[in-house]
């Protein structure tokens, strides 16, 4: 459990940061009254599952830690 979870783990990792910089890099802004105004047209689910992924890696590498 303790090597799955540190498997888990750092593919969470990687994964967020991967489709955390996609999703931020899929935005466009434009000028409304001298404002500048930013749309995301990003699909967050990716970011969300990784980020889900690194929590529950992090869940079993601690829980195997405590026995």
């Amino acid at each position: 459990m303790k090597t799955a979870g540190l498997v888990l783990t750092i593919i969470g990792i990687i994964g967020t940061a991967v489709f955390g910089v996609q999703a931020f890099n899929d935005s466009e802004s434009f000028n409304l009254l001298g404002m500048d105004v930013a749309v995301s047209k990003a699909n967050w689910t990716p970011l969300i599952v990784s980020a889900l992924v690194v929590i529950s890696g992090l869940v079993l590498y601690g829980f195997n830690k405590k026995n």
